[in-house]
């Protein structure tokens, strides 16, 4: 948020407890955030030597008044004035840092825009093979295999990002998106979990195809925006039985037909149709029945009632545990982490950031875009929280509470965007 302008010192009175601004672009200063509370007397030594006449302070978020301050307005600052000297652009090593994280930042948010094209052509062809399906059944799941091959090596062979999944476009299309997000939500699960390719493409097709029963449900019962009423959701829970069905008469295999059948069965035995339990499930319906689970949380029909991923694992772990094959679940939740990527969270310092990418090893401390509008969107602010201690995650926010400007600045999706990779600093998949 912006500070006061009227309150402002010299670098003489700057004292360790008080909440500063720095007037500087972020990529010309070593430190995390333009905005932060004062805590040695190095941070004062590294500020003194930034060349800047005046520093803007915040008395409501310090934990002392600088020496010979006063509550009146004081003069505006002048602008900040560059050391007469300045330093190569290398000599500080925490610059050159910063600067290889800015870099850092560019890259990935162009194989980001990579994977969101290549999902999007993927969301196209399951749009063509949905229209065709009924009328060139052979060549329409040939298709389909194809399409699995292709996300395999789109979304889960990439050495830097594993998985990038974004459902966002409203209407008609949401019922491809969310056959995206499971298939390729499952197969992240099942390569973690040690299947092999076959069983992987098994399961990344099942995943796809396990609504094709929702054809023959009226659409305003098969995807409600309202209150089911206890006959529109039997009704709704028929389309397990008419996907088994269809699948048939389109020559499915068997085992693409028992992910069909058991994708709303749970482990406990509280699903449906059958209410199966545990082991009684197929393997690879397990998967598909936890990630279903979990995508419904996130992107509902009405998206008033959307939980964010964080409070969508949550309650999935917290209340709902035995509902889901124990090791799938844990699984997910190592590699989504405890603040999913796509969450808004509130930092201990009172910023706004959005959840980039996971620590797989430190899962409460995340990558984190920042929201500071003194830096330019494109050039926003990524921090790695294993490597600053002092900061932590205190809430995950909705974003439908953000202001405009937020949510515009960190752009969290209409529908949840899923982005698992591993070790930023490695490069590789975990």
């Amino acid at each position: 948020m912006p500070l006061p302008q009227d309150f402002v010192v010299t670098p003489d009175q700057l004292c360790v407890g008080l909440f500063i601004h720095i007037d500087l672009p972020w990529f010309s200063h070593p430190f995390s955030f333009n905005s932060f509370k004062i805590s040695s007397a190095e941070q004062i030594k590294t500020l003194r030597g930034l060349g800047v006449r005046h520093f803007r302070y915040d008395p409501a978020r310090s934990d002392k008044q600088p020496a010979g301050a006063t509550t009146r307005a004081a003069p505006a600052p002048t602008p900040p004035q560059p050391p007469a000297t300045p330093a190569e652009p290398d000599a500080n090593p925490t610059l050159a840092a910063k600067r290889e994280r800015i870099a850092r930042l560019a890259e990935r948010n162009r194989k980001v825009v990579e994977v969101e094209k290549a999902f999007v052509k993927a969301a196209g062809v399951m749009r063509n093979i949905s229209k065709n399906l009924f009328a060139r059944p052979k060549e329409c799941l040939e298709e389909v295999g194809e399409l699995v091959n292709q996300m395999v090596i789109a979304f889960l062979d990439q050495p830097e990002v594993a998985l990038h999944v974004m459902g966002e476009n409203p209407g008609s299309e949401e019922t491809y998106y969310h056959g995206l997000n499971s298939s390729i939500l499952a197969m992240m699960l099942a390569k973690e979990l040690g299947f092999d390719r076959q069983r992987s493409q098994v399961l990344g097709v099942g995943a796809l195809l396990h609504d094709i029963g929702l054809a023959d449900i009226p659409d305003r019962i098969a995807r409600p925006r309202h209150e089911l009423s206890p006959p529109e959701r039997r009704l709704r829970e028929m389309h397990c039985e008419y996907g088994v069905r269809i699948g048939r008469q389109l020559g499915l295999p068997d085992p693409v037909l028992r992910i069909i059948a058991q994708h709303h069965e749970l482990a406990d035995g509280s699903g449906y149709p059958k209410g199966l339990k545990g082991e009684q499930m197929d393997p690879a319906a397990r998967i598909v029945s936890l990630v279903n689970y979990y995508d419904n949380l996130c992107n509902p029909g009405d998206l008033a009632k959307a939980m964010t991923p964080h409070e969508a694992l949550s309650l999935m772990f917290a209340q709902r545990r035995s509902k889901f094959d124990a090791r799938a679940l844990q699984v997910m939740i190592r590699c989504l982490g405890v603040y999913p990527p796509g969450s808004v969270v509130r930092l201990s310092n009172d910023t706004l950031a959005l959840v980039s990418s996971v620590n797989p090893q430190r899962p409460l401390r995340p990558w984190v875009t920042v929201y500071d509008p003194q830096v330019p969107k494109d050039e926003a602010i990524m921090l790695n929280l294993e490597e600053e201690p002092e900061v932590n995650i205190t809430k995950a926010l909705r974003p439908i509470h953000l202001p405009p400007e937020v949510h515009e600045y960190l752009s969290p999706r209409k529908r949840v965007t899923y982005y698992f990779d591993g070790d930023p600093r490695q490069g590789r998949s975990k």
